[in-house]
């Protein structure tokens, strides 16, 4: 792998892995889309992803509405 000058380590700091490799979020790695975010960085809003968690919760507040 070729080295990065310093001016990329500086611009990619935040994405930048202990061995100096970037790294994204378990969510992102395999998305196609060009919006990846940092392993370091909490997934709040992606319109791709939906966990499993919040589409139960719709269910049961759906049902509780009936």
């Amino acid at each position: 792998m070729p080295r990065m000058p310093k001016y990329l380590k500086r611009e990619w700091a935040f994405f930048l892995g202990g061995c100096g490799r970037k790294k994204y979020n378990p969510l992102c790695r395999k998305c196609e889309r060009s919006c990846k975010q940092s392993f370091r960085a909490v997934v709040i809003l992606c319109t791709q992803y939906k966990s499993k968690r919040s589409i139960k919760n719709e269910r049961q507040s759906e049902q509780l509405r009936l």
